[in-house]
């Protein structure tokens, strides 16, 4: 039987990162430290799964011109396939990330051809029973994907599994957009702010716990799932937890000291999948991606997931 791969919807788009000593006040100037570009977005989720051992495809649409070269370089760097053939008529869009010295991170995004999916388009990924299909909540929060997006995953197999990373815009879209994305979610792996404003726009009160909050947060959202789904809820540094199969568990994270957040949650989604599709446990996957993150945090850059090798080496030396 083949492993299962890990495939995403998502935008892969080029990064441009630059460091600055702080933001700068309303029309006024800062100068920066460094600036560099890396293909971000979706690829960092399948550059960690693929770095882990997973077999990866991109099915999200790639633009023609220099950014949408380098996303398809960087997939084919890491041996990823890029299932839908590139939109002829525009370039990739960009998000410029101004990252502080504390390792904050502030976007801007554009919109471009990343945004050019169809049915299908999408479903020149041939998603197989088993396979996992990530969903990135900001394709649902431009009509533009969002449409092709929701009426594609109904086409899926049943036993497809389809993993949402809510990101920030998910809390804020319509509630019937949400329902009908929630309803074939099998897997939420979302960061504890964007679980408590889930929460809170589905009118869920989370009872008093005397663990992590986060422990309690994942079991709270599972029943708004599809049924037998997973929830993982990060943390950061701290860690992140898990409801599978009725029982909620606290997986302990790895501080470091942070050079660079950008791509952290990322990394350890496609750390996290890699390990579901080589057959690990829920509970041992989720240590492995706190690993894979907490190694990202101290490179630069949103394409620096760590190896199979280092994460294994990083928990030996715990």
């Amino acid at each position: 039987m083949n492993q299962p791969r890990v495939i995403h919807t998502g935008q892969a788009l080029v990064d441009l990162v630059i460091e600055v000593p702080e933001l700068p006040a309303r029309g006024q100037n800062v100068m920066a430290a460094s600036d560099a570009q890396y293909a971000g977005g979706a690829v960092t989720v399948l550059l960690a799964a693929a770095r882990l051992g997973a077999s990866c495809v991109h099915a999200g649409a790639v633009g023609t011109g220099p950014h949408g070269d380098l996303i398809r370089s960087t997939l084919a760097a890491e041996g990823i396939a890029a299932s839908a053939p590139p939109v002829p008529d525009g370039d990739t869009g960009v998000c410029v990330v101004l990252v502080e010295p504390t390792a904050e991170r502030t976007f801007v995004t554009t919109l471009g051809a990343e945004r050019e999916i169809t049915a299908a388009s999408l479903s020149t990924a041939s998603v197989a029973p088993g396979d996992l299909v990530c969903v990135t909540g900001y394709s649902l929060a431009v009509e533009q994907t969002r449409d092709p997006l929701l009426g594609w995953l109904p086409m899926l197999p049943p036993e497809a599994v389809v993993v949402l990373d809510p990101g920030a815009a998910f809390a804020t879209l319509p509630a019937e957009v949400r329902d009908a994305m929630l309803a074939r979610t099998d897997v939420w792996t979302g960061n504890a702010e964007e679980t408590t404003d889930l929460l809170a726009a589905a009118s869920i009160a989370v009872p008093p716990s005397p663990g992590r909050e986060i422990v309690a947060q994942a079991a709270a959202v599972t029943p708004l799932l599809r049924e037998g789904a997973v929830s993982i809820v990060r943390d950061g540094a701290e860690g992140c937890a898990v409801h599978a199969r009725g029982e909620s568990t606290y997986v302990p994270g790895f501080p470091q000291k942070p050079v660079d957040t950008n791509g952290a949650g990322d990394t350890h989604t496609g750390a996290l999948l890699a390990g579901i599709a080589s057959g690990t446990g829920w509970a041992e996957a989720s240590r492995r991606a706190n690993a894979a993150a907490a190694l990202k945090v101290t490179r630069r850059g949103p394409t620096t997931a760590p190896t199979a090798d280092e994460v294994s080496e990083f928990l030996r030396s715990r």
